[in-house]
């Protein structure tokens, strides 16, 4: 397996595990005195912002990966150029070129 799929794949694993602490947070039931409700329900907000951020990073690996069993992983999606091994180790579910990213 390659660097940059073990490294996609832990990422991956990680946020998936995040995603289930998430869940369990937001399933547990509030507190019964009402400013402890009020600072539980700002801290809901907190955790649906980190929930919804990692499920979209989750998606960006997912297709990411898939890329990379498809044998298009180190191609620009968009123009066909090769990204640049150093924008992939920094940002290892990036589709995209520095150029393309941009625009």
């Amino acid at each position: 397996m390659s660097e940059r799929r073990e490294i996609l794949q832990h990422l991956c694993d990680d946020l998936e595990a995040r995603l289930a602490r998430y869940r369990a947070h937001q399933r547990r039931s509030l507190d019964k005195d009402s400013r402890e409700q009020a600072g539980e329900v700002q801290n809901d907000e907190v955790v649906e912002a980190l929930d919804q951020e990692a499920r979209e990073e989750l998606a960006q690996a997912r297709h990411a990966l898939a890329r990379l069993e498809a044998g298009e992983g180190e191609v620009c999606e968009r123009c066909g150029e090769t990204i640049d091994p150093r924008r992939l180790a920094a940002l290892p579910y990036t589709t995209r070129c520095l150029h393309c990213a941009d625009t």
